[in-house]
């Protein structure tokens, strides 16, 4: 699997391209703020083709450029409803599905916004990787009302799960799991 990550904007906003190899289809996660050129690079440099826009949450350093995107590639934002208020464009409701090949998880993570997810999938090579947006950071968590969501999180992902935040370096589940100072009494 084929998995890039840049920060982007004024907030240094996590975009990912996931795709099952370079050459083809790919999901575009949390194409934020001033997103298109680096994107377009990532695009060009490993030849792949937007075939959804995903959001982990509807706000717009997470989505700002979803609406240009899904204009320019011909493809809708799928986000969660309880976040559409917060969005301009137009979007689809974000659902479990396959996207370009990728069986894509949604888990309801409500706390940071009300409709903010946490994208979990498979890889072919046998790992597993969480697209947490503001919900889970490296040594971290988006807001102090997550407690449910998170330990909901934690306790249905196996310590290897890869974590990619929407702000900051990636990481583990078990990681964070052991030495996250924001999941202290969470039962975690």
């Amino acid at each position: 699997m084929l998995v890039v990550g840049f920060g982007c904007g004024p907030l240094q906003a996590n975009c990912y391209l996931l795709a099952e190899a370079a050459g083809g289809p790919c999901v575009v996660v949390d194409p934020g703020q001033e997103v298109a050129g680096p994107l377009a690079a990532a695009l060009a440099g490993h030849r792949l083709v937007p075939a959804a826009l995903l959001a982990t949450h509807g706000h717009p350093d997470h989505v700002a450029s979803a609406a240009a995107l899904s204009a320019e590639h011909g493809v809708p934002l799928h986000l969660h409803p309880a976040d559409a208020p917060l969005y301009d464009g137009d979007s689809v409701p974000l659902e479990p599905g396959t996207f370009a090949g990728l069986d894509v998880g949604v888990r309801h993570a409500p706390g940071h916004t009300p409709g903010s997810v946490v994208l979990d999938l498979e890889t072919a090579e046998g790992g597993r990787l969480a697209l947490t947006g503001d919900t889970l950071f490296a040594g971290s968590v988006g807001r102090g009302d997550v407690t449910e969501s998170l330990r909901r999180l934690l306790a249905s992902l196996p310590d290897d799960t890869v974590v990619l935040p929407g702000h900051g370096p990636a990481t583990t589940i078990g990681r964070e799991r052991a030495g996250n100072p924001f999941l202290a009494g969470t039962g975690a």
